[in-house]
């Protein structure tokens, strides 16, 4: 027990050096032609492995699995795919948010160049808009196989979370474990706002939704063994010691033996450390690719992952960093955080999650509505960041005229929809980034 909390010990900075790291996963589709609006293959003219190769070609240490390669390193910045052909970024962590801006337009300009000789363009979208789960493929990634056969087998909706979603993520720095549960209790507390606040997928099978983010209502019946919220977040401060007891108990995928080895149902890392599995014991490493493999709305590794909201446009994108850094990095808007919803039972916050996905701002929480909260939210987040990061208030604009004016990315979307009769072609041209359009 020791070791696997002296992992969480660790990974403790102190405040001067705090970084926020974002992610986020672009859906590309194939511009025009036959095959407008289709999601592209691995291989071929249209295929995300010449993506790569464009990719590799400028910088970067290729990583490959049975010949196809998965991703490209450079540094602290990394390249990889999701199952569906998702391109996901893994920016460096940085102490100023617009050098993350800056970094994002690089790799915009870059994503560009390399993907217009592919003919492909890439949506400021959470959930492929177009197609059905099936009509997908699947990328060349040892560890998808694992987890594709593993997902119907706890939960309806595990496959269309692994390739038809596109999610945002934040990454913080904690000081110890009292600075890490506080962090994560604010985090649990306004996760179903912030979903409300990114929500941008409202399309599903070429039809109107009755969602707001469809993305995060396939979480909610994903894997609840290891995704959705945790209780203890709320009620325990020796979370490094409730976050390894629970995630003990999480069935694991798998372990890494110079390829993915399968493990038996149910079995978890409790038993591997217990007993083994045939020759093999229980290492460091397999307990950091174990907890790789836990999805909470808050995920806690040798940092705190937010993991709440929808893919969207670049500027939502650029504002979560510091709308994070914002409500956690400063004490006094981590409290202000927690106390917006400190009336609610845990019963009553899953019943929210469970609420938001479809009814966004609609939805009640308690006697007030999220829509009232996520206005409350920002001015926290704006409130914190004039102390710690003063000069990128300015990026939480896209946030504020969201939560101020009432109208999320996905009512937009649905405008776009209703407007072109859901085209794929006028649809695509409406919803790709910029510079990331068919032209």
């Amino acid at each position: 027990m020791a070791d696997l909390l002296a992992y969480f010990e660790s990974a403790g900075k102190p405040a001067a050096q705090w970084r926020v790291g974002t992610e986020h996963e672009l859906v590309g589709v194939i511009a025009s032609g036959a095959h407008v609006g289709e999601a592209p293959p691995y291989e071929g003219p249209h295929g995300i492995g010449a993506l790569f190769e464009a990719f590799a070609k400028n910088s970067g240490t290729p990583v490959r699995e049975d010949g196809f390669m998965i991703a490209l390193a450079r540094g602290d910045t990394q390249l990889t795919i999701e199952p569906g052909g998702q391109f996901e970024l893994a920016a460096r962590p940085v102490a100023d948010d617009k050098d993350f801006v800056s970094d994002l337009q690089a790799y915009v300009a870059e994503l560009a160049a390399a993907s217009k000789p592919l003919g492909l363009a890439w949506l400021s979208v959470g959930m492929r808009p177009f197609g059905t789960r099936l009509s997908i493929p699947w990328m060349p990634k040892q560890r998808y196989a694992v987890m594709r056969d593993y997902m119907p087998t706890v939960g309806s909706r595990g496959l269309d979370m692994m390739v038809r979603t596109a999610t945002v993520q934040a990454n913080l720095d904690f000081a110890d474990e009292a600075d890490a549960a506080h962090k994560m209790r604010a985090l649990y507390s306004v996760t179903s706002i912030l979903t409300a606040l990114w929500a941008c997928s409202p399309i599903v099978d070429e039809n109107v939704s009755d969602f707001q983010s469809y993305r995060a209502w396939i979480w909610r019946d994903t894997d609840n063994a290891r995704a959705g919220l945790v209780q203890f977040a709320f009620e325990r401060d020796d979370i490094f010691t409730a976050y390894t007891e629970w995630a003990l108990d999480v069935p694991m995928y798998f372990i890494y033996r110079g390829g993915y080895v399968r493990v038996p149902a149910g079995f978890t890392f409790r038993q591997f450390m217990e007993r083994g599995l045939g020759t093999e014991h229980a290492t460091r490493a397999d307990w950091a690719l174990h907890l790789s493999t836990l999805f909470p709305e808050g995920r806690l590794k040798k940092f705190i992952e937010v993991r709440g909201c929808d893919c969207g446009s670049l500027g939502m994108i650029a504002a979560l960093a510091p709308m994070m850094r914002g409500l956690l990095y400063d004490t006094t808007a981590r409290t202000a955080a927690i106390a917006l919803t400190a009336k609610l039972s845990f019963e009553e916050r899953q019943a929210l999650a469970d609420e938001v996905p479809g009814k966004g701002f609609g939805a009640k929480a308690g006697d007030t509505t999220v829509g009232e909260l996520a206005k409350e939210l920002v001015a926290i987040a704006k409130d914190g960041l004039s102390r710690v990061a003063p000069s990128a208030l300015s990026l939480l604009d896209p946030v504020e005229e969201i939560a101020t004016s009432g109208r999320t990315q996905s009512d937009a979307i649905l405008d776009v929809w209703s407007s072109t009769n859901g085209d794929r072609s006028a649809v695509i041209r409406a919803l790709a980034h910029p510079g990331l359009d068919p032209a």
